[in-house]
């Protein structure tokens, strides 16, 4: 059953093709309380598994703006100098 599977070895794409299953099983109702249990504790793994990849991404991309916007003002400042020379 998927509830068997460990979590460490999954990457993102991975790991929510085997949660949308456990959702699909889960929806299904065919199987008993226990193995809805190990269903519901393998959902919760994937999930929180996926969620801290997706804050990771999220930081990063939020590091790579600043860096951005840190550049940009940087070019600005040397833009303003250059025109004040000129002047």
């Amino acid at each position: 059953m998927a509830a068997k599977k460990p979590v460490a070895g999954f990457d993102y794409e991975k790991a929510r093709v085997e949660l949308e299953g456990i959702v699909r099983s889960l929806e299904n109702g065919s199987n008993t309380l226990e193995e809805n249990l190990a269903l519901w504790e393998k959902g919760e793994q994937l999930a929180a598994k996926c969620q801290e990849w997706l804050d990771e991404i999220n930081e990063k991309l939020q590091e790579a703006k600043a860096e951005i916007s840190d550049e940009e003002d940087e070019e600005e400042y040397e833009d303003e100098e250059l025109e004040e020379d000129d002047e």
